[in-house]
């Protein structure tokens, strides 16, 4: 849904007797059916100007309609100041991007932008380095260009970890220098870490001094062994929406599939390659665009809400 208020839409009707009419519409779009009250110009002859209940489709779309009791609206041009500076001031979803292990904030953006533009331009993507150089070799190295850095240090096992805290008191710190942050994006490392984020934030564990964190894109996940970590962070059903990529040959499949079993309501993108970014293919592309569609919408409405409530205020 688009955040508009009340405005004028200029539209033409179709499959009545005067398909070649203006009808002046007055609206005020939300993401349920809606009344609308409807009026001819004065040259044109009177008409039944009875309201007309619609049901609000898509106005981001080169030609947007309306279903109503006797006739079909197609939007031509849309009026009112108000209209059009609510529309201008819809932005895109902001993404806090982290990388994988040993790469770097540069590394994910090159595989980021293998996706396309329709994808790319609905987010405002931030890429960021980890807060720790790396201390040894980087898988990626031959294939993208130092310098690498890593979020934080484990051992082998994955259940000892080295600056945990220091590395999330710096997503904080990114997420402030760089706000308004709506939802994370991360790979391999980068993943594990966004996805555990939110539960670690409803605990009060880390990023209590930015909003809650509202979507996720999580790319090669997993969950945290380290039980200090993982019982805070999985405790509860992570009611947060979020896209999850599973590889076909990704090593860490199985701990992304057990990831699923956490979160709400996930999407699941499945791709065939291994533990990489992938493209998006037609299946993959559909439901990534769906899945921001559905964000952005929830995030203008609340967007919408929060306004409507301070002019109340005032």
């Amino acid at each position: 849904m688009i955040g508009l208020s009340r405005g004028v839409l200029v539209a033409s009707s179709a499959n009545t007797d005067d398909s070649n009419s203006l009808t002046h519409v007055r609206f005020k779009f939300s993401n349920k059916p809606t009344t609308i009250e409807t009026r001819r110009s004065p040259s044109q002859r009177p008409s039944d100007s009875s309201p007309l209940v619609i049901v609000y489709k898509n106005l981001n779309r080169r030609s947007s309609s309306f279903s109503g009791r006797r006739k079909r609206i197609f939007v031509l041009e849309e009026m009112g100041s108000m209209a059009k500076q609510e529309l201008s001031e819809q932005r895109k979803l902001r993404f806090l991007c982290l990388h994988g292990f040993r790469t770097s904030g540069e590394i994910m953006k090159k595989q980021v932008h293998k996706w396309p533009k329709s994808v790319l331009e609905k987010m405002d993507l931030v890429f960021v380095d980890g807060p720790f150089p790396a201390e040894g070799k980087s898988d990626v190295e031959g294939i993208f260009d130092p310098p690498y850095y890593e979020w934080f240090q484990f051992d082998k096992d994955f259940t000892e970890y080295r600056n945990f805290d220091e590395c999330l008191a710096y997503i904080e710190e990114c997420i402030i220098k760089h706000g308004p942050i709506d939802g994370l994006m991360g790979f391999s490392q980068g993943a594990i870490l966004s996805a555990a984020l939110p539960g670690l934030q409803a605990k009060g564990i880390a990023l209590g001094k930015v909003p809650k964190i509202k979507f996720l894109i999580v790319i090669g996940g997993a969950k945290f062994k380290l039980a200090s970590v993982a019982e805070n962070a999985y405790s509860a059903p992570v009611d947060c929406p979020s896209v999850h990529f599973l590889g076909e040959t990704d090593f860490l499949k199985p701990h992304g599939i057990t990831l699923l079993e956490s979160f709400v309501n996930p999407v699941t993108i499945h791709h065939p390659k291994g533990h990489t970014v992938p493209r998006l293919d037609e299946k993959s592309l559909e439901l990534m665009w769906s899945f921001l569609e559905n964000i952005q919408n929830k995030l203008s409405d609340h967007e919408s809400s929060s306004k409507e409530e301070e002019r109340t205020a005032v």
